[in-house]
């Protein structure tokens, strides 16, 4: 019998069913970029990114009763791939059995179990356990970083030990050993020179929530601007319904250095600006990867970040993009970058930043994730999975 998935040297187009139930944001910019340049034919089927709570509870019976459809229709797929806002479990038990003998993929953008949550809002641990069935049903699970894996397995291992009986404690070690890195790509974005000398241009990318530390970063350029005014600030970032107090704050000091305020909705005027920023700030105490940072730096930002999180995995061992989470360490950063600005040494000697974030661009990302598909259909297809 000949198998229908590619060989070692033979490399087939797989037909991927991709489900994102909540299409938006990262998580459609993800399956958007890797639609565009996958070698595979990818078929997506999603729903709009509202209320995530809700998504998270229907998706599956959603997108089992559009799927069933779709295969009377005569749709067939080799592979099933799917965000961690879909309860996986529920999905397979409720979709035709065609799609329970094929592999599937959980892509982990985030988790609900180390996701923070705005105190007094109580953290649902249904949610969890949503992804935690979903990692248990999937071939494979994929995670933005590793970082992200690791916080992501070690919440899940002190959280089972706190169950009342019949834990599967087993669940760890068994989405470790399937669990594979694939980091989210980024669109090659064009890049401007940078002149000598003028004030320093800040960019701040995160979103305008809590997580992010926005008031860590605004008390940094307030003591910034106590020693020098020679900088310029644009805050971008997107923005929710409830916005922290302090970005209007900061908006009224700094309105003397304030280049651009506000989410960018179109992504021409958003390189723009990056393009011509010279530093990318981030405070966070949040972050699985860091997207939003990394497109700034291959518009040519110098990243200052803090030594956490997805950081370090993301950016490399680089001590000159770091600082240590505190406002007067960042401003004693900053103000260096403002003397570094006048005598064009702000990156370091034989760096570019274009060329370093190559490996991250969507065509070598998406060749990555469509090698690991090969194997796994490869994997699936042998005789000791029959």
């Amino acid at each position: 019998m000949t198998s229908r998935y590619p060989s070692e040297k033979t490399f087939m187009k797989t037909r991927v069913l991709a489900l994102n139930p909540h299409h938006g944001g990262s998580h459609r910019a993800f399956l958007d970029g890797w639609m565009q340049h996958s070698r595979h034919e990818i078929h997506a089927l999603t729903l709009p990114a509202y209320r995530w709570k809700w998504r998270m509870r229907h998706a599956a019976v959603t997108l089992s009763d559009r799927v069933a459809q779709q295969i009377r229709d005569g749709g067939t797929w080799d592979l099933l791939f799917c965000t961690d806002m879909l309860n996986l479990a529920e999905f397979l038990g409720l979709a035709p059995k065609t799609l329970r003998d094929i592999p599937s993929i959980a892509y982990f953008h985030e988790n609900q179990l180390t996701y923070p949550v705005l105190n007094p809002d109580p953290r649902d641990l249904h949610f969890a356990f949503t992804n935690l069935t979903t990692a248990l049903a999937a071939t494979s699970v994929w995670f933005n970083s590793a970082y992200h894996r690791d916080e992501f397995l070690a919440a899940l291992d002190v959280w089972l030990r706190r169950l009342p009986d019949d834990a599967p404690r087993h669940a760890v070690r068994t989405i470790r050993v399937k669990s594979e890195i694939h980091s989210p790509g980024i669109q090659p974005i064009p890049t401007a020179s940078r002149a000598h000398g003028g004030p320093l241009r800040i960019v701040w990318v995160s979103r305008w929530e809590h997580d992010k530390a926005p008031e860590t970063f605004f008390e940094s350029l307030d003591h910034l601007a106590q020693r020098t005014s020679d900088f310029r600030v644009s805050v971008l970032g997107q923005r929710f319904d409830r916005v922290p107090e302090v970005f209007e704050q900061a908006r009224r000091r700094l309105k003397q250095n304030i280049d651009h305020w506000g989410y960018l909705a179109s992504r021409e005027d958003y390189w723009q600006v990056l393009s011509g920023a010279d530093v990318v700030v981030s405070t966070a105490k949040h972050e699985f990867f860091g997207i939003a940072v990394l497109e700034a730096v291959a518009a040519g930002c110098l990243p200052l970040v803090p030594r956490r999180l997805a950081y370090p995995e993301v950016l490399g061992d680089h001590p000159q993009f770091f600082h240590d989470g505190t406002a007067t360490t960042l401003a004693d950063r900053l103000l260096d970058l403002v003397r570094s600005k006048q005598t064009g040494t702000l990156w370091p000697d034989g760096f570019e930043s274009t060329a370093w974030t190559k490996r991250y661009e969507w065509p070598v990302v998406a060749a990555g994730m469509d090698d690991a598909i090969d194997r796994l259909c490869r994997t699936q297809a042998s005789p000791s999975h029959a």
